[in-house]
């Protein structure tokens, strides 16, 4: 397969892949026409800012991927590095996290691609919120990578909209045409 060429998806994954891409879709109006220091600025007594959302669901799809691709039944969850993944550090740019989250959703895809059994039950890493070992289908580790990029979309629509009043609906809308 050359780079140019999409992997061939059907069925169940084609669909899930159709609203995970949805999903990152709607995430990404929330920093379209920003700056690095909008994307670092807070605008709610939350730490969370739109770059570190972005850096944060990125590095998440591509940790799940990983799991998936490579289960490990002794992983254990880095809560420090988890944390630091909700913050744009000073030497990040929006580019470069959008570039990188551009990567990780065609390893997403790729991945994808190469999945035949959706049932298959992987290995979670433990954490502090979850000490005994769980087992997860593909599926559900899938639709939980929809579940969290859609719940910190919601967090970025109100971070852009506290910044400077553009919300995902109204954008949308526009984008279809429709005037407000």
């Amino acid at each position: 397969m050359t780079t140019s060429e999409k992997p061939s998806i059907t069925g169940e994954c084609a669909d899930i892949l159709q609203i995970l891409q949805e999903q990152r879709a709607t995430l990404l109006i929330t920093v379209r026409g920003i700056d690095d220091a909008q994307a670092r600025q807070r605008s709610t007594v939350s730490d969370l800012t739109l770059g570190g959302l972005i850096k944060h669901v990125s590095h998440t799809e591509k940790h799940w991927v990983e799991t998936i691709l490579e289960p490990d039944e002794n992983a254990e969850f880095d809560m420090e590095s988890a944390m630091e993944q909700y913050y744009m550090r000073e030497d990040e740019t929006l580019e470069g996290l959008l570039a990188d989250y551009a990567e990780v959703a065609r390893a997403t895809e790729t991945a994808l691609a190469g999945l035949s059994d959706l049932d298959v039950l992987i290995p979670l890493p433990t954490a502090p919120w979850a000490p005994e070992r769980q087992w997860w289908t593909i599926r559900r580790t899938l639709l939980h990578i929809i579940r969290e990029t859609g719940h910190h979309s919601g967090h970025a629509d109100i971070i852009r909209e506290s910044l400077d009043g553009a919300n995902t609906t109204k954008t949308m809308g526009t984008d279809a045409g429709m005037e407000f």
